[in-house]
């Protein structure tokens, strides 16, 4: 019960529609389902440890579940026309990541130059939710740097506040 009403509030912070998920008792591992036109399509979000120079952070992948082999395919175009839907419940399992694992910080880059467009297009239009919640670093230019509005970024990194 006490995960319902967490993911309630942390949710509705965000003021998005969003598909309700699943999570695993480590929190590491969230799931849902895309609902459109080409049926229900399972997507999976998952937070895996890395150390880069000495410093732990956590990777996050995203994408379809392949059903058969149970991995996840961060390739594939379900055109479910639900894409905002869908990128607001990847930022909301972000944000029940951070609360539960506050001091660690998430990585994310698209699987494509596209895709990491996307997630920056998502970020500067939710910009007045995200930013009282969360540290936002782009990185461009070879370098980390506080997330700016009109800067191209390759990468991003995000920590609770």
């Amino acid at each position: 019960m006490l995960k319902i009403v967490l993911y309630t509030l942390l949710i509705s912070k965000m003021n998005l529609d969003q598909y309700p998920f699943n999570t695993n008792d480590n929190y590491l591992d969230f799931e849902f389902d895309s609902d459109g036109p080409n049926g229900k399509i399972r997507k999976v979000v998952r937070f895996s440890p890395k150390n880069s120079n000495g410093i732990t952070y956590f990777n996050l992948g995203f994408g379809d579940l392949n059903i058969e082999t149970g991995q996840i395919d961060d390739l594939s175009k379900s055109n479910n026309n639900d894409r905002n839907k869908v990128l607001a419940t990847v930022a909301s399992t972000v944000l029940v990541f951070t609360e539960h694992f506050p001091d660690v910080m998430v990585y994310a880059q698209g699987s494509t130059q596209a895709r990491t467009r996307l997630y920056q297009m998502g970020i500067t239009s939710n910009w007045e939710e995200i930013n009282p919640l969360l540290h936002v670093y782009g990185f461009a230019n070879g370098d980390w740097q506080l997330f700016g509005k009109d800067i191209n970024y390759e990468a991003f990194l995000v920590m609770r506040k």
